[in-house]
């Protein structure tokens, strides 16, 4: 398809996919004369994971670019190409490790990992974005007074465990790694809010059949 036709297909106008060409968010299609390239299926799946990076995630432009490097990195093994498409998201800032709330969260997370068996999970808790935000969460309810803790974070972490297996078998129903890691990307930027909407609605329900309408 020739560059209207890719922005006919996807909704975004032939400026905005020119600033990403631009940028290295999508790859050059194929020229066909000095002025004409042409685009196909992957571009348009490349340039409806930048849009959604972009307008749904918030994500930076800059950030997209390193998030796509990963994904295109075909000379890294599944986990650690996953991971490092993972990690190059937003994240939250680094905890101030002079907090006494935050030592206090780090040795509860410990001991939480440990009465998981989450033995991987420990071994990357020093470059973990995942490890930190939730240090920073769990020292965020223990300066408030709520002493959450192992015993409490327990039972949501088991939960969250049964969600990522069912995120890696969707994920593993695509053929290509380079979709397996767009479809980790998507689900970082969608799955979670949609979770967050779930466990909303949950509440909703669980509440007004405990309380009622009161």
């Amino acid at each position: 398809m020739r560059l209207a036709e890719l922005s006919e297909h996807s909704g975004v106008s032939t400026a905005t996919i020119k600033y990403y060409l631009r940028e290295g968010l999508l790859p050059p299609g194929r020229q066909i004369n000095a002025t004409t390239a042409e685009y196909d299926e992957e571009h348009l799946r490349r340039l409806r994971l930048v849009r959604a990076m972009i307008q749904v995630g918030r994500v930076p432009v800059a950030k997209v670019r390193e998030v796509l490097g990963h994904v295109d990195d075909d000379s890294l093994g599944r986990s650690i190409r996953l991971g490092a498409a993972l990690w190059a998201l937003p994240q939250v800032p680094e905890p101030d490790e002079d907090d006494e709330y935050v030592r206090a969260a780090h040795q509860e997370v410990t001991t939480l990992l440990d009465r998981l068996g989450w033995e991987n999970a420990k071994q990357l808790t020093t470059i973990s974005p995942a490890y930190r935000s939730l240090v920073v969460a769990v020292a965020a309810f223990r300066r408030l007074g709520y002493e959450w803790g192992a015993e409490q974070l327990a039972p949501y972490a088991e939960l969250m465990h049964r969600t990522a297996v069912l995120d890696l078998d969707n994920l593993e129903t695509h053929p290509s790694e380079a979709e397996r890691v767009e479809f980790a990307i998507l689900g970082a930027i969608l799955n979670e809010p949609l979770l967050r909407s779930l466990h909303r609605l949950a509440q909703e329900e669980e509440s007004t059949r405990r309380y009622g309408f009161e």
